[in-house]
């Protein structure tokens, strides 16, 4: 396949020059168009794509510095190299302050030219290639669902990303804490900067420190060379501690020195280093209630708390799983390979009566199962119950008795909490106050599979 030739705007009053650069660029393998001053060159270059432009200082109805004032603010991923015959020190930097790539005194030498031209060019298709980075992960985080419930937290994110305030996003498992904290990085001035995320229930507590600060070379056995901390992976960009709520009172006292002097030291170095992140963190417990039982410390709380996002669980704004769904199905549809699949309205009633005890994490992951597994383009009740681990709805119209009715209601209580515990039945049992010997009777006697 043949690459077509980067396209450069050359805008400059003196014909004769216009017509030299076109034959070096020509010769140097790029093509070009020309323009004799700047609103032709304005013109140009909002009806045809550069990938650069070469722009003089001084031009016959506007000046150069204007033109390269409006390319920013129109073209931001197009690169401009300013020339001029009457060069200074304070021209250039006004120029390169602006926006310019680099500044080039006449006379022109045709050898800097084209290395200027080519490093400017290289520059460029980052810059475009960030952006539309940038621009698929905005959509792969995109906030789904119209409820109040959702126009709410999506206000409340447009909000949080226009400051760098901490932000504390409450919510059960399940309900998309990391995917806000996500939306909001990318939404603002630090989305070109790192998202490092930071599971503290999953680190164990002899780890963390050293995780989140790094270390030093020697500061332990085994310590062989310095190793960046998270802080310093996150530098300019934002850091998410998940599940902050398991965070023990010692980290909690560090990361608390972090959040309010901005500076920290790494294990087995005494150097205070400077810290430039926003903080985000997300729980799905209630710190308040931790903070009376003396598992939380107050003052983090309100270091992280300037910004409060409650997340509410899926069987609370119902409305939305029609949209969810058909969000998904596109998603895995397109990331799979598969043609897209059609929910009948019977299907899609047991969906709605479904508690989704999982939240919109246990339907992302119902959706990707259907897309897999079920051939038929219509996706049918029987199709859900023969995919969906022990199935049960909220409502049922055919309940022959009353003993029956309560045997329904414990065997899907019982399995939310699993599902909620992540099928750990030591923790499921914990939460529904029974002793695990029983739990494990009553998952055999229900049938629930783990």
């Amino acid at each position: 396949m043949v690459r077509k030739k980067p396209k450069i705007l050359i805008v400059d009053d003196d014909r004769s020059l216009c017509e030299i650069l076109a034959n070096i660029l020509d010769y140097a393998g790029y093509t070009s168009d020309i323009a004799h001053n700047g609103t032709t060159a304005l013109t140009k270059i909002a009806d045809n794509f550069f990938e650069l432009v070469l722009l003089d200082l001084k031009l016959p109805d506007i000046s150069g510095i204007k033109v390269l004032k409006k390319i920013v603010k129109e073209k931001p991923y197009l690169p401009v190299i300013m020339i001029s015959g009457e060069g200074t020190i304070h021209i250039a930097v006004e120029a390169t302050k602006l926006g310019a790539y680099d500044f080039l005194e006449k006379p022109l030498d045709s050898e800097r030219v084209l290395v200027t031209i080519n490093n400017a060019l290289k520059k460029g298709l980052l810059e475009r290639e960030k952006a539309n980075l940038l621009k698929n992960v905005k959509e792969q985080y995109v906030m789904v669902g119209e409820s109040p419930h959702m126009k709410h937290i999506r206000e409340l994110i447009c909000k949080a990303a226009a400051t760098d305030s901490k932000v504390l996003i409450e919510g059960e498992n399940g309900t998309g804490k990391e995917l806000v904290a996500r939306a909001i990085h990318t939404n603002s001035r630090r989305a070109a900067g790192p998202f490092i995320a930071v599971n503290c229930a999953a680190i164990p507590e002899t780890l963390i420190e050293s995780e989140l600060f790094g270390y030093k070379k020697g500061a332990f056995t085994g310590a062989v060379s310095d190793k960046p901390g998270k802080f310093q992976m996150a530098e300019g960009g934002t850091i998410f501690f998940d599940e902050i709520g398991d965070m023990s009172l010692m980290t909690q006292a560090k990361v608390l020195r972090v959040l309010e002097e901005d500076v920290m030291e790494m294990v087995g170095g005494n150097e205070l280093i400077p810290v430039d992140v926003r903080v985000i963190a997300a729980t799905n417990k209630e710190l308040e209630k931790e903070m009376k039982r003396g598992n939380f410390r107050e003052d983090l709380y309100f270091r992280l708390n300037v910004l409060e996002i409650k997340i509410p669980p899926l069987r609370e704004h119902r409305e939305d799983i029609p949209l969810l769904i058909q969000h998904f199905m596109q998603l895995f549809c397109r990331g799979h390979g598969v043609s897209e699949k059609f929910i009948t309205p019977r299907a899609m009633d047991k969906l709605m009566d479904y508690s989704w005890p999982g939240n919109v994490r246990e339907l992302k992951n119902l959706i990707e199962k259907l897309m897999i597994l079920i051939d038929s383009p219509k996706i049918e009740p029987s199709d859900i119950a023969s995919v969906i681990k022990n199935y049960p709805v909220i409502k049922s119209n055919n309940v022959s008795s009353l003993k029956q009715a309560r045997q329904d209601f414990e065997r899907e209580f019982i399995r939310e909490k699993l599902v909620i515990a992540n099928w750990n039945v030591t923790k499921a049992a914990k939460m529904l106050g029974i002793p695990r010997t029983y739990l494990y009777k009553k998952i055999k006697k229900f049938g629930i599979e783990i």
